[in-house]
């Protein structure tokens, strides 16, 4: 398949590609070469990840205690598993 590099560097990949991988707006992908110059990408998952103080922790916790409001489930899948960066 021949592709392209735009006036910016992009190259396209055609849509029967994209649709064939399940690669939609905002995926992300790890590009490699190889030894040999061919060009490999690698779909990635970017995940958010939140580092706190031992400060930090401690009003998180008085926070959790409170019960104020719901927090988003990704906000509070980080809450469930966040510790000290020290860590």
């Amino acid at each position: 398949m021949l592709v392209t590099i735009d006036k910016r560097g992009s190259i396209n990949l055609p849509a029967s590609v994209r649709k064939d991988l399940g690669f939609c707006p905002g995926t992300h992908l790890e590009l490699t070469i190889d030894s040999g110059g061919a060009i490999m990408l690698f779909p990635v998952e970017i995940y958010r990840t939140i580092k706190l103080s031992q400060s930090g922790l401690t009003k998180l916790d008085e926070a959790r205690r409170s019960g104020m409001t719901p927090l988003p489930d990704w906000f509070q899948s980080e809450i469930d598993h966040a510790r000290a960066d020290t860590e």
